[in-house]
């Protein structure tokens, strides 16, 4: 089976890694010409920033980053590559999404940009950098199909031919709000421990022993306080989410304040 994966930074990369390490012919292209020959000298995989150069695959792993543009998503890189993958893709090819999106995304791209006439499924990454062995290529995933034919190509492909566990989900639209909401949901348990922080200073109490007297309660589970909600999925999916219906996100933004707040009282606390 040949399979090219489509991005090859922090989570395309290892997902490339994976599937070669399966069995597959993996090609990967990206944008980037240094990532692309440290691929060539390091990996039995084969990389490059040319389209031309991609021979027909059964299968396209779309894993580009996506962003924003002034706090709106953006995920024209993806629709960018679906573009290019269009043009040669053929009925049987299988396109899977792994970036972060947007409900109605999967379909616009299936009904809009490939005609309807490929296999769409979006089975949203959930790779953790720093626990790459339990939280990494190969863990319990969510994925969803534009259609019953796509849906079932794409959980044989995760499932039987890379071994990874699936939760089905009914809709393409379930699986591309869970990514988001996921992450969002880690955002407020972070911001509220920040909260309780900051609060514990004021009382003179020690939060790192609130919360350790706390999480010995079978469902409580909070985070550390650290330097602030960072990196780039959470501040990203959070927005995601305030961005589906602006005037029903009072939780979320109040979330998103104080983080802020959080990181000017550390500056502040350093001084």
């Amino acid at each position: 089976m040949k399979v090219c994966v489509v991005g090859l930074g922090q989570i395309g990369f290892p997902v490339a890694q994976y599937a070669n390490q399966k069995g597959l012919e993996v090609w990967g292209i990206d944008i980037n010409p240094a990532t692309v020959e440290r691929v060539g000298k390091t990996e039995k995989f084969k990389a490059t920033t040319q389209w031309k150069d991609i021979p027909h695959v059964d299968a396209y792993i779309i894993c580009v980053t996506t962003g924003q543009v002034k706090d709106c998503p953006d995920v024209s890189a993806v629709f960018s590559v679906c573009q290019k993958i269009s043009e040669t893709a053929k009925p049987s090819t299988l396109v899977a999404i792994e970036s972060t999106i947007i409900p109605g995304t999967t379909k616009k791209l299936f009904n809009e940009t490939f005609k309807g006439k490929i296999r769409l499924v979006h089975c949203p990454h959930r790779y953790w950098a720093d626990y790459p062995v339990d939280h990494g290529v190969n863990q319990l995933r969510v994925i969803g199909g534009v259609n019953p034919d796509s849906l079932k190509a794409g959980v044989k492909f995760y499932k039987a031919t890379l071994g990874i566990p699936i939760h089905v989900c009914s809709s393409v639209e379930v699986a591309e709000m869970c990514k988001i909401t996921e992450n969002s949901h880690r955002y407020l348990q972070i911001a509220f421990a920040e909260e309780l922080k900051m609060m514990c200073s004021k009382i003179g109490m020690s939060f790192d022993e609130l919360r350790a007297a706390m999480n010995t309660k079978w469902n409580v589970d909070l985070p550390e306080a650290r330097e602030g909600v960072g990196r780039h999925c959470l501040p990203k999916d959070i927005r995601y989410v305030m961005s589906l219906s602006p005037n029903d996100t009072e939780l979320l933004a109040s979330a998103t304040l104080v983080d802020k707040k959080y990181r000017e009282w550390l500056t502040k606390q350093k001084k």
